[in-house]
């Protein structure tokens, strides 16, 4: 069964849309009673999340709902119900995906009552949803991106149709929030502030995926905080594709930087932290908004993607490497403990031995705090993915050896700067290895273990960095 309701939904508002699929979760609530009755026991769920920040927030709407309606959240895929949040921005994403999904037809054989969805990036490609129809008959549900809001409408879908249930659409305008949430720790939260992406760099699937930018009202954005803040939130992570140019398509337009200080105004807020900023549109109003503030962590996720100007042209990037050069150093001139991460791509079609080295270069020069580094993977639908000059695979591997050596030998030497000093952590959870330890993360993103109790777990406390471990350290609690 192949339907597209879009039609329908989007002549309601936000609030509307809303109430309509609480209607939905009432209506599922009593498909869940009759299974529990059936089974003899509470149906079980499990949502595993592939990809991105923003797909841990879908997933969190997800178990909210599931919870609500009578589910029990499990992490064993066994689960009666279990949803793949899915993400495609690398190949072996999409593989992952496939090879477990195989798993989970050997389980759905044991179990009668045993339900699979599919939903998220990988969703939108139109040659996955053919494979699947084909190849993985056994999958009960499939959505995408834009119409994740309707998950109890397509829940109870699920339930009274026996065939697939397939429901994608292209794009959307709809912004509906205010839907349970299951929050993975009581004490931070992410915060959507903007959804899809207007940048179309060459080698990205993410707008084709997640649509055009569309951001919220930043009203509705406070009172969110506000009412999380309220339920012992003490840390919020506002999430973008590009954060730096939010507020762009509002009726009344309002900055990236200009919404921070509106949020830095709500009481009982500690910590703000965003992702993801592009580096061609980070204002110098937003770099004076973060050094004044007391609340925003001194942590800027600044992706670089190549250090070659050629390849960045190529990539679509819009900035040069010097324009990237002059934008790092004015941001850690004037915000010195600032902490630097970015993300860089190694084998972009056409790129050399010699590029890698200016990516080298830029590496040294910035002295990032860690780095996320990815080997090219081709994408189909983007630009690159047609570009002529692919890299050999021996040549990729050199230049991604070499890349990655020095980003973890500069990062070593930033990280080594804190020993000694006494920071703020926010305790995050007892530690997997060591039950006497429990892990904190300072300001700056920085991981930190020191002798505590489960009792620390949300709490802020200064913590002495005593040892350095290359990207982490040992400490100790110290009194205020």
């Amino acid at each position: 069964m192949e339907k597209n309701t879009k039609q329908i939904t989007e002549k309601l508002n936000g609030a509307e849309e809303t109430k309509r699929q609480f209607l939905f979760m009432e209506k599922a609530k009593e498909y869940v009673a009759l299974l529990e009755q059936e089974l003899g026991r509470k149906p079980t769920c499990c949502v595993t999340t592939f990809g991105c920040q923003m797909n841990a927030r879908d997933s969190e709407k997800l178990a909210g709902i599931l919870e609500l309606t009578g589910y029990v959240l499990v992490d064993d895929e066994d689960a009666d119900f279990v949803i793949y949040n899915t993400c495609t921005v690398r190949d072996n994403a999409n593989q992952r995906v496939y090879g477990r999904l195989g798993h989970l037809n050997s389980l759905k054989k044991k179990n009668p009552h045993k339900k699979i969805a599919l939903c998220g990036c990988m969703m939108q490609e139109p040659s996955v949803i053919e494979k699947i129809k084909k190849s993985y008959r056994f999958v009960d549900l499939i959505f995408g991106t834009h119409n994740i809001y309707k998950f109890a409408e397509l829940l109870v879908a699920m339930f009274e149709n026996e065939t697939m249930i397939i429901d994608i659409w292209d794009d959307t305008d709809q912004i509906v929030e205010d839907l349970p949430v299951e929050r993975k720790y009581p004490f931070k939260s992410g915060i959507n502030i903007m959804f899809g992406c207007n940048n179309f760099c060459s080698y990205c699937i993410v707008p084709y995926v997640r649509g055009r930018e569309r951001s919220r009202n930043p009203k509705d954005i406070i009172h969110e905080i506000e009412r999380l803040v309220a339920d012992g939130v003490v840390e919020i992570m506002l999430l973008g594709q590009n954060v730096n140019s939010y507020g762009k398509n509002l009726k009344e337009p309002m900055s990236f930087a200009q919404l921070l200080k509106e949020i830095e105004k709500i009481e009982g807020l500690e910590r703000i932290r965003f992702m993801t900023s592009h580096p061609k549109d980070l204002s110098d109003e937003l770099i004076q908004v973060m050094k004044e503030s007391k609340k925003i962590c001194r942590h800027l996720h600044l992706p670089l993607q190549a250090g070659s100007t050629r390849i960045l042209t190529a990539m679509n990037r819009r900035y040069t490497k010097e324009q990237y050069l002059a934008l790092a150093e004015k941001i850690r001139k004037e915000i010195p403990d600032i902490a630097l991460t970015t993300d860089i791509i190694v084998g972009f079609p056409g790129e050399t031995l010699e590029d890698v080295e200016e990516t080298i270069e830029v590496i040294k020069k910035v002295q990032y705090e860690n780095a996320f580094t990815f080997i090219y993977s081709k994408r189909t639908g983007t630009p690159a993915a047609a570009m002529e000059n692919q890299v050999p695979e021996e040549v990729v591997k050199e230049g991604f050896d070499k890349v990655l050596q020095t980003v973890q030998e500069t990062a070593r030497m930033r990280v080594a700067l804190l020993q000694g000093q006494t920071l703020d952590a926010l305790v995050e959870e007892v530690n997997e290895q060591d039950p006497t330890l429990v892990t904190g993360r300072l300001s700056n993103n920085t991981i930190v273990h020191f002798k505590g109790g489960k009792e620390l777990i949300g709490q802020i406390v200064p913590v002495y960095l005593k040892e350095c471990y290359g990207f982490y350290y040992l400490g100790e609690i110290m009194n205020k």
